[in-house]
């Protein structure tokens, strides 16, 4: 049987845009089923919100040009509700802790359920409201999946999660990832990022599954 092709998506959990993209994701998976698996992984868009305010869009009206900018990026995506108050009166200060804390998921419970929980946790930002940059608003998050927090901490608290983290950013520099999400594709032959449409991405994996390895070069 032959391995599915990896896509390895890079995202930041503040970003819009990657909200907007998970629909585009599920249908992907629920195209190509077991041909494709997507590896998630994280990459430094918000790590600093209240620097990115005051120097990206401090002449865009800060968090209030900003927060109308997110609106209006996705009022013509029915699937990614956004909550009034996100960037109004609901400011996270970074996506780090929430990167943090996913990957100390994952270290305890797998890359399925840290993916599951990325979404969870996007879901509370934008659609509910919740300040995703406070731990004890992760810890709660956590707890109604019935996830250990002492088995989370324990991976914070040892640095396992930082590493893994840190390893994600990296990946993203070496790579020359530009922003959130971001697409590589085909061993890295091939990068898409921003908002990308679902059938841009559907052409280019399909176009990839249909080829052998021998043909991906004519040289």
């Amino acid at each position: 049987m032959n391995s599915p092709l990896i896509v390895e998506y890079y995202s930041d959990v503040l970003c819009v845009w990657a909200w907007i993209a998970q629909r585009r994701i599920d249908e992907l998976n629920h195209t190509f089923g077991d041909k494709i698996e997507f590896k998630h992984h994280y990459v430094d868009i918000f790590g600093d919100v209240p620097t990115k305010m005051d120097t990206s869009w401090k002449s865009k009206g800060g968090y209030e040009g900003f927060a109308k900018h997110v609106q209006h990026s996705a009022a013509s995506f029915d699937d990614a509700i956004i909550n009034e108050k996100i960037w109004t009166s609901i400011r996270p200060t970074t996506s780090a802790n929430a990167h943090l804390y996913l990957k100390a998921i994952e270290k305890t419970y797998g890359e399925k359920m840290a993916q599951d929980m990325s979404l969870y946790i996007r879901q509370h930002f934008f659609r509910d409201g919740f300040d995703i940059s406070n731990l004890q608003v992760l810890d709660a998050l956590a707890n109604q999946h019935e996830l250990s927090l002492q088995d989370i901490h324990t991976n914070i608290n040892d640095g396992s999660a930082m590493a893994l983290l840190m390893s994600d950013y990296q990946q993203a520099k070496a790579l020359s990832i530009k922003g959130s999400p971001s697409y590589v594709i085909d061993g890295g032959r091939q990068t898409l990022y921003g908002n990308v449409g679902y059938r841009v991405l559907h052409a280019n994996i399909e176009e990839i599954l249909k080829h052998p390895e021998n043909e991906a070069s004519w040289c």
